[in-house]
């Protein structure tokens, strides 16, 4: 096959991403794709896996994780989801490199899974795809299940150490919770899918607390909501477990334009990320404390590494500053947590005359509560839509945004050019509400 014949044909495949409305349990089936891992050979087994759930930062973490691990000499396996411009993005193999061509050669994307190869691995898993479906009494493997093993067949041949994956939805029917990892950490849990986790912080926990499986598991916590902490320290006590929280055994503080962390088995001061908000130290708390309990199995990451691998880090569309002049800051907060600690970045961290607010977001998000928490910052709204079936009519989110000067478009493309003609140099502009808006105004980007 060509790309572009992959392409199609990854493409003919059901994509839960792009649906707004699903039967959750009926759809999410892993019993499906263990089977058809297991009819190739079970690629997943051989590796050694860093499995992130959450609700908010799950990107973030891994890619932390990934660059330390990286940094400290290692071949890692990220796998991510989903993805803002081309979906090879969700596959990527960060290979050691001596630190000058680093700082030469860092890519937004750096170690995407090539074109040649993806078309290579999926031609060769099609045949087997084709007689699992017609045959599965599960029914057939959605997008997500054959780009997993596309993953994991892919980083099984190019001989990883370690494989860092994030879980696509919720964890405990999540394709990626085939595997049996080394260690387990969970972000910060909030309310998001209510319709497919459940209404409650305690349903949603248990969906997410989902990944953790096996005794001695290590399993390492961001800060929780009492409810949803609940959840995990009772499963990880079923499980077997071992849980350390971020705030308890893992402590951190700001300092000196960075912040300083004490872990379980070290102190490391003078930290530095190039990610905006103060919400990402939790999360690079939270990746240092995992990248600690690989002690566990006798891995031991030194503070160099570690300090190289946050500094390092790049994840873009996460509070990503892509011009100056006027200022334009991407975000995908879709959810009232993400889209509060993007209000609070955006105050503690740029001096603007006027907020222009591009803003469009999916059909199954909190609409309500998103546009709650961005009201009070815009100056100007200019609401818009994805290319993406799930996203819903900006007329729809107007009524959410009465006192403000609202622009109504019908594309990414036209409310970027609006943006454009609405801003002044001393301006900013936020564009946010889904990472499917994030990705088609960033491809665009001069």
């Amino acid at each position: 096959m060509t790309y572009l014949e992959t392409i199609k044909y990854l493409e003919s495949f059901i994509n839960y991403e792009k649906i707004p409305a699903y039967p959750y349990k009926e759809s999410l089936k892993l019993e499906r794709i263990k089977e058809f891992l297991n009819k190739i050979g079970n690629p997943q087994g051989s590796l050694k896996c860093i499995h992130i759930a959450g609700t908010k930062g799950k990107g973030s973490t891994c890619a932390f994780i990934a660059y330390i691990l990286r940094e400290a000499g290692f071949k890692v396996g990220l796998y991510t989801s989903p993805h803002l411009s081309d979906f090879r993005e969700r596959i990527r193999i960060l290979s050691p490199v001596d630190t000058k061509s680093l700082r030469a050669a860092q890519e937004d994307f750096e170690g995407m899974i090539p074109k040649r190869k993806l078309a290579k691995l999926a031609e060769d898993l099609k045949p087997v795809i084709e007689r699992y479906n017609k045959n599965s009494k599960y029914g057939p493997l959605s997008f997500f299940e054959v780009y997993t093993s596309l993953a994991f067949v892919y980083f099984k041949e190019q001989n990883v150490d370690f494989a860092v994956l994030e879980t696509g939805l919720g964890g405990r029917l999540d394709a990626t919770n085939v595997v049996n990892p080394l260690v387990c950490a969970l972000t910060p849990i909030s309310y998001e899918h209510t319709q497919k986790l459940g209404n409650t912080l305690k349903e949603i926990a248990r969906e997410k607390a989902g990944i953790i499986k096996g005794k001695n598991l290590v399993v390492i916590s961001a800060p929780q909501e009492e409810e949803a902490m609940e959840v995990i320290r009772q499963r990880c006590f079923q499980q077997g477990a071992k849980l350390y929280e971020v705030g308890k055994d893992i402590l951190f503080k700001a300092a000196n334009k960075g912040f300083n962390i004490k872990g379980r088995f070290g102190e490391y001061p003078d930290l530095k990320i190039r990610l905006v908000g103060t919400y990402q130290i939790i999360n690079a708390a939270l990746g240092l404390g995992t990248i600690e309990a690989l002690c566990s199995y006798n891995i031991n990451v030194p503070v160099n590494p570690i300090k190289n691998g946050f500094y390092n880090t790049i994840w873009p569309g996460r509070c990503e500053v892509v011009s100056r002049r006027p200022f334009i800051v991407l975000d995908g907060a879709q959810n009232i947590a993400s889209a509060q600690a993007l209000k609070k970045a955006i105050k503690e961290n740029f001096q603007y005359k006027r907020l222009i607010l591009i803003l469009g977001i999916s059909k199954d998000k909190d609409i309500k509560g998103i546009c709650k928490q961005l009201y009070d910052l815009a100056d100007e709204v200019v609401l818009t839509m994805a290319n993406n079936p799930r996203a819903t009519e900006p007329k729809y989110l107007a009524r959410y945004f009465r006192g403000k000067n609202i622009h109504i478009t019908n594309s990414v493309k036209e409310a970027k050019a609006l943006s454009a003609r609405l801003s002044k140099k001393e301006d900013l502009n936020l564009v946010t509400g889904s990472l499917f808006v994030v990705g088609e105004f960033r491809n665009g980007k001069a």
